[in-house]
Order: C-alpha cells, then structure tokens, then sequence
C-alpha cells in the first residue's frame, strides 16, 4: 500500500488530523489523494498565485524589545534596549535586528493593533479569530486552510503535485469548521518518508498496482463497451506523480541547496531556522501556504536575556528568508506573515520581565506586492494602547485575503449547520499597505 501519512494524532472523532492522503485504498473518511485532488477541479480559481509564510511567536512577544521601542519612556518602561535605524528614513527597530534593518525596505509593521485577546493559543495569528469562536462546530478554519477550501488540497505543479498548506511544526495551525479534508499536511516523521516510494516498491511493480486498479476502477464505475478507461483517470495520475515525482521530497532535503544559500539562514546555530529555508523551497515546489512556529515568548521572567538569546538568531533566519526569496524572483509573490499571541506589559516586573497585554502587540507583514518600508500606526508615549491609527487583526487578514484574489467582503464559507460564514468580521482593508 503506497500512503502519504502523517503520525496518528487522533481526535475526538477518530480521525487522524495528518494522515489523510493514500492510494490504492480507501482514505481517511473513504478519500483516496486522488478523491482530494478531484476536488481541486471543482473549487475555485487559484486567485492571484501568490503563496503564504505564516511565522507564529507563540507566547507573546513583547512589543517594546521589538518593532516599537520607547527610548525616551522612565527606565521602568524602556527596557535595555535601544533602537537602529533602519534602510528607511524613520523607521526605527530593536538593535537587536541589525539584519532586518537592512532589509526594511521590503517589509512593514503595524504597531497599532486591536482586536486581540489574551489568550495562549495560535489561533489569532493563525486565522485573525479567537480560540473560542465556533468552537461548537469545529472553531474558525486558518489562513492556510480557507486556501484549501478555495482552491483544493493539492496544487498542480510541472512535475507533479504539492500539498496546497503544510504545516512544518505540527499542531500550530487547525482546519477548524472546514474539517480534515483541509488540515495541513506536517511533512515530518513518517510524513516525510511516505513523500518517497517504499524501498520495496519499484516503478514497474507501482505501475502493476496501478494498472490493477484501474481494473477495479472499470469494474466499480462500469466502463462501457468501448473502453474508454484505460488508465487511472487525471486525478489518480496526478495523486501518483506527487510521490514518483519527488518534488515535495526534493524540497525537504538541504543536499539539493547550495550550502553558502544554507549557511546564510544561521541553522547551524538554531536549528528552528531550517524552517525558514524549508519555506522558501516548498513555495518553489509548488506550495500554497507554509505555517510554523518560531521560538518561545512568554517572558515573565528573565525578559531582556531571553530576547538576546532569540531575537539575533531570528533577525539572522527571517532576514535570509526575505533575501533569499527576493533573489529567486518570488518575493513579490510570497506574502510573510509574523505575529504572536498579544503584546508584553510596558512596565517590567520584579523578575525583569513582561506579563501578558492585549491592549497592543505588532504585526509583521513582509513582500507580497505590499507597500513597505514603513510603520503604520503608533502607540502612546508609554505603549499601552494605540495612539494612531489603530488597525484591527481581521483587517490584516482581510487584506491578505484581499492580495491573495480572494474577496474577504464576499466569500462566505459554509459550516456544518450550512449556515454562511465570513472569513472575518472586520473586512476594511489597511490602505497603508497598498
């Protein structure tokens, strides 16, 4: 049996959110990866072509030791830090991001932002909503897989086919409402190993199997007397070249990159940067969305020492994703989202750290045929609350709904109790951004 699966994570209604994909056999919930690809024909069109990386900080990163320094509040607010220029005239950030001051030119960070809640989970940064929104049918679908649900589980690609939404740090991202059909793909483990044929399994005995099943495919849907099946339809065709082909596999292997391209992404000194590169090169095999989780914010105690532990190695991966995009040619095609959970308290604590704050935090937006270079909003003197133009999460997502040729005013998503569901609330786009 050739299978595209994941560990078996099982949930209440015992299906497994990851292994989802198999041929020759019946599927989870009796979906073969070629059911799944016959999807895709009957969704929507692919929109604009412009791909997703989702950076989630979960535990809440502090706002003030990042992206919205406040050098000139009482020491108890301020904090160790002081900020840089950067590559464009008034926008400042940590001294600890030299890197992306560089590179600031081809991204923006809202500093005003609303509409978050103080929750610990990835759930706003992964859809714009609440943990607690629907949960009674499933809660709200993320990012990666509303692009699933528009535009079906798998992409085609010149050489086969790619999963349209990967997750690379399992559990970070859910399909919410939409179910398992839409759960992206985490290609780790077992999950990566079923990319590849079986040792035992050589092309001419996979041609056999396909072959004998198309025989049983004649036999379930009654060909006629003509023949006109003979062979796996389109779909299993395609489902079969995503392993035979070997992009995915490919794209998840550091020896196909040249090692000076590896070395600038700093993995060797924090191995969570390899997601970076993996990024990059499953959008070039053909990958929609890519979502996964960075680091461990939640700093109540020991905050500044915890920020130079992780602040230079994040500047040095995030800013080789952002060159490196841009020297292939897909920047300008490659939205990359970074956010946590909610902002950190201004005034430090007794443990020289920052509690939780949802009263501000930042959002960071990278290339995508934005406009950038630029901080939009602000916060007061003391960064407690937005002080100019405060900007609502769901109108970020709106606005990569928006830039990804999906209409965040007119798409509605059917839940369970087929009633139609807005992908956000807030739906005005940030104008700033262009």
């Amino acid at each position: 049996m050739l299978t595209f699966f994941g560990k078996q994570n099982r949930y209440c209604d015992s299906v497994s959110r990851r292994s989802f994909l198999q041929i020759g056999a019946a599927g989870v919930g009796g979906l073969t990866l070629a059911d799944l690809l016959r999807l895709e024909s009957q969704a929507a069109t692919g929109g604009t072509k412009k791909a997703v990386i989702n950076i989630v900080l979960s535990g809440g990163p502090t706002h003030l030791d990042t992206f919205d320094l406040k050098p000139n509040a009482p020491s108890e607010i301020r904090g160790e830090f002081r900020p840089i220029a950067t590559n464009c005239a008034g926008f400042e950030i940590s001294e600890l991001l030299p890197k992306l001051a560089t590179v600031a030119d081809k991204f923006s960070v809202i500093r005003s932002l609303t509409g978050i809640s103080e929750e610990h989970t990835n759930s706003q940064s992964d859809s714009g909503w609440s943990v607690n929104s629907l949960t009674g049918i499933g809660g709200r679908p993320s990012l990666g897989a509303v692009m699933s649900k528009m535009w079906g589980p798998a992409q085609v690609t010149p050489h086969g086919s790619a999963p349209t939404f990967v997750d690379l740090t399992n559990g970070v991202s859910r399909p919410g409402f939409l179910g398992q059909v839409h759960a992206a793909f985490s290609p780790d483990g077992v999950g990566r190993q079923n990319l590849m044929l079986n040792n035992q399994v050589t092309l001419s005995r996979l041609d056999d199997r396909k072959a004998l099943l198309t025989g049983l495919n004649s036999v379930r849907q009654g060909t006629d007397s003509h023949g006109m099946m003979n062979a796996l339809d389109s779909f299993t065709e395609r489902a079969v070249k995503l392993i035979t082909s070997g992009e995915v596999a490919k794209a998840l292997d550091f020896k196909h990159e040249d090692p000076r391209q590896v070395a600038k992404y700093g993995i060797e000194k924090d191995q969570q940067n390899q997601r970076m590169l993996l990024a990059r090169r499953l959008i070039q095999a053909g990958t929609r969305c890519v979502t996964f989780s960075w680091g461990g914010w939640d700093t109540h105690g020991d905050n500044f020492n915890n920020m130079r532990r992780q602040l230079p190695n994040l500047d040095t991966g995030l800013s080789a994703l952002i060159e490196d995009l841009d020297a292939h040619g897909m920047l300008n095609d490659t939205i990359i989202l970074m956010s946590g959970e909610f902002g950190r308290t201004p005034r430090i604590n007794g443990g020289a750290g920052r509690d939780h704050w949802a009263r501000a935090g930042f959002f960071f937006v990278a290339g995508g045929g934005f406009r950038h270079g630029q901080a939009i909003g602000s916060t007061n003197r003391l960064g407690e609350i937005p002080a100019t133009r405060p900007i609502h999460l769901q109108n970020i997502f709106a606005t990569v709904y928006k830039q990804l040729g999906i209409d965040p005013d007119t798409t509605t998503l059917i839940d369970p109790n087929g009633r139609p569901q807005y992908l956000v609330d807030e739906r005005k786009l940030v104008a700033e951004l262009g």
